[in-house]
């Protein structure tokens, strides 16, 4: 029994309840009842976790997260993550991350992975990272590419925080396992799962609700006035540049 997950999902379903959130689930036999796996998903809000992790709960399973090393500064924090067996992520020295997720994999556990590593401001996929891959041809699981569609209307970056009870619609849907042999190109197998998301995310948005026209939680590509990911690119390389500033004047400070 993991009571403090188990709570965790309560209080997120009880939230989201508060909120009129009307989720919508696609796809759930395709996530499998026992065994591990590595569930991909799309990264456009900071709340896109939940309705993921939710949809897991629906079919009697719990996702192992991936998630920043960062938050472990943070007493709470470190009190989650343990009992929710969450794996922290270093990105400067992400081995130790690798191994610990591989062997969570073996053991039977889901593993949720964001392959973009921080959420898109454009809404649509950015490149992604080749550790899932790696990772699922290693310990030999499936892959379940997953589309979260909705959640970055509640909380995201460079958009209204719509927080409240908004009755926000989101659709989660889960695409068939993919498998990838353990002898083959991590680079290419990367390629081909970006290009299933992108459709799975295409259905998703075409089946969502429709939305006003120049909606700031909708990508231009539909007529939202969320930036293009040209656009979005250099605002992330403005964000990363001021960040890497504020962290070795933080490393001078200490040293002095």
């Amino acid at each position: 029994m993991e009571p403090v997950y188990r709570t965790l999902e309560t209080i997120a379903g009880s939230i989201m309840l508060a909120q009129g959130v009307r989720r919508r689930y696609f796809g759930l036999d395709h996530v499998p009842t026992s065994g591990g796996g590595v569930v991909v998903v799309n990264h456009t809000g900071y709340a896109d976790f939940i309705p993921a992790g939710l949809g897991l709960h629906r079919r009697g399973r719990r996702g192992r997260y991936l998630i920043k090393s960062e938050v472990m500064d943070i007493g709470i924090m470190r009190f989650l993550v343990h009992h929710a067996k969450a794996v922290p992520v270093d990105r400067s020295a992400g081995g130790e991350a690798y191994r610990a997720a591989v062997q969570a994999l073996r053991a039977g556990e889901l593993i949720v992975v964001y392959p973009e590593s921080t959420i898109s401001r454009s809404f649509e996929l950015k490149e992604f990272k080749s550790g899932a891959v790696r990772m699922a041809a290693e310990a030999g699981v499936p892959v379940i590419p997953t589309i979260v569609w909705g959640a970055q209307r509640q909380w995201t970056k460079g958009a209204k925080r719509r927080i409240g009870r908004h009755r926000v619609p989101i659709d989660i849907e889960f695409g068939r396992p993919m498998t990838f042999p353990p002898a083959g190109d991590a680079e290419i197998g990367t390629e081909q799962l970006r290009a299933v998301m992108t459709d799975l995310l295409h259905r998703v948005q075409d089946r969502y609700p429709e939305a006003p026209a120049g909606a700031d939680w909708l990508p231009a590509r539909l007529g939202g006035s969320a930036p293009t990911p040209a656009q979005a690119l250099v605002i992330e390389d403005a964000e990363a540049a001021e960040k890497a500033r504020r962290r070795a004047e933080k490393q001078r400070k200490k040293a002095g």
